[in-house]
């Protein structure tokens, strides 16, 4: 039976991603697959095989068609990268809140965009992979997916730390200090954003959170980092160890892998690598040592000088490169950070901003890559870190398991089957 399934991804890479993944087996499967996308993805979801039904987060620019996917929080970002050096808690104020306030103007505004093309598409089922409530996904009776493809701890719990805190598990002396300074800058937002909510039709939103669980519940994160054994969810909720997509082109290396040197694949996220300051910072340091290194450059490519021992480009094929490499540096995003432990590699965090520091604690504290200062790094704590995680064969090797272990459990699948047996 064909049924037909209505994706709507943040507009980020990471999440927008995700779901192409997923929609991809669905597609393949003979179901239709709509995305309502933000509109700044127009041409780039329909040439993979999907339906486009896009949607305005704001007034549309004067030149729709010049805009990059996306564009609208790259240009955030880079505004706001200043505030990126302050401590997690600082940046509750001046990066959380902000940004929550920008997610929460781009539902109220597409709303009644959301509501015209639900009833358009006329879906089986609606999959939502946001941080963020949009009532019409919710309140036409159609059943509702939620996607976590940030860090799992946005799911709360007593006994795990704070999302967007950064602070150890096993540590609790900051905790209470962090969830009260949430509630301080973020109570009012919330209250209002609930109130609008439930104005709209939905149920109350949970306390301090921006969206509601779904009849289905998928994240993406391997237990191998999980935290299910302190907080334990509910029978909704299911875990995909990874959902890696299959969509990306093939790559080869385009220049030739010298023996004597490692190969390492640097990124900061299509959102982090904007602040060129510290591409340049990171890559001056990376020329100094005898590897070689792929670096993803992002949006503004042109600005950043790579160095002999580097080549990039502005867009690559990411799951198509990290099986090739032997270490990952990377922000911490959440589909980065799943990919690398994916392919069974280990990485250096250098986090920026919300759950990323959340990941960049994670790996550290368990032993499956080093956390730095993303801009207050010794240039030999980063070139040492690589030569400490390169030469630790025990983990690599555990790693290797664990990345063939993960691959097996094919969450990409477990993902489409479970959205699949909703809609029957």
């Amino acid at each position: 039976m064909s049924l037909t399934f209505l994706f709507m991804p943040e507009s980020a890479y990471g999440p927008t991603n995700n779901s192409i993944g997923i929609g991809d087996i669905l597609r393949r499967r003979g179901h239709r697959v709509v995305f309502a996308a933000e509109s700044s993805w127009k041409g780039k979801l329909e040439a993979l095989g999907f339906e486009e039904d896009l949607v305005d987060l704001a007034p549309p620019p004067e030149n729709p068609d010049e805009q990059d996917a996306g564009q609208f929080w790259k240009d955030f970002i880079r505004d706001t990268a200043p505030e990126y050096r302050k401590s997690t808690k600082e940046q509750l104020d001046t990066v959380t809140k902000p940004i929550w306030g920008e997610l929460i103007d781009g539902a109220k505004y597409c709303e009644p965009q959301l509501k015209a093309i639900i009833e358009r598409v006329n879906p089986d089922v609606i999959i939502e992979d946001n941080v963020i409530t949009f009532p019409a996904l919710l309140t036409t009776g159609k059943k509702f997916v939620r996607i976590v493809s940030c860090q799992p701890l946005e799911v709360r719990g007593a006994d795990v730390p704070p999302v967007f805190s950064g602070l150890p598990a096993d540590d609790r002396s900051e905790w209470d200090d962090f969830r009260a300074e949430y509630d301080r800058t973020h109570r009012e937002l919330w209250s209002a954003y609930n109130e609008w909510c439930v104005e709209q039709g939905t149920a109350p939103l949970p306390d301090l959170d921006f969206i509601h669980e779904g009849d289905l519940n998928l994240y993406v994160y391997p237990e191998i980092l999980d935290y299910v054994d302190r907080r334990p969810l509910g029978p909704s909720w299911h875990r995909l160890d990874s959902s890696v997509r299959e969509t990306d082109e093939d790559f080869t290396l385009p220049f030739e892998r010298r023996p004597d040197a490692a190969l390492i694949y640097f990124s900061l996220g299509s959102l982090g690598s904007a602040d060129v300051g510290l591409m340049q910072r990171v890559i001056d340091v990376l020329a100094t040592t005898p590897h070689q290194y792929i670096v993803s450059m992002g949006p503004l490519h042109e600005e950043i000088k790579l160095a002999d021992n580097m080549w990039g480009a502005e867009f690559l094929p990411q799951t198509k490169i990290v099986p090739q490499c032997d270490l990952v540096i990377t922000h911490g995003g959440n589909n980065t950070t799943t990919e690398a432990l994916h392919f069974g590699k280990p990485m250096i965090v250098l986090p920026l901003f919300w759950d990323q520091y959340d990941n960049a604690q994670r790996v550290s504290e368990l032993g499956y890559g080093v956390r730095l200062s993303t801009y207050t790094f010794e240039d030999d704590e980063l070139t040492g870190a690589i030569a400490r995680l390169l030469g630790d064969t025990e983990l690599r090797e555990r790693l290797a398991a664990a990345g063939e272990e993960i691959r097996r459990r094919d969450g990409l699948r477990k993902a489409a089957d479970l959205i699949e047996q909703l809609g029957q």
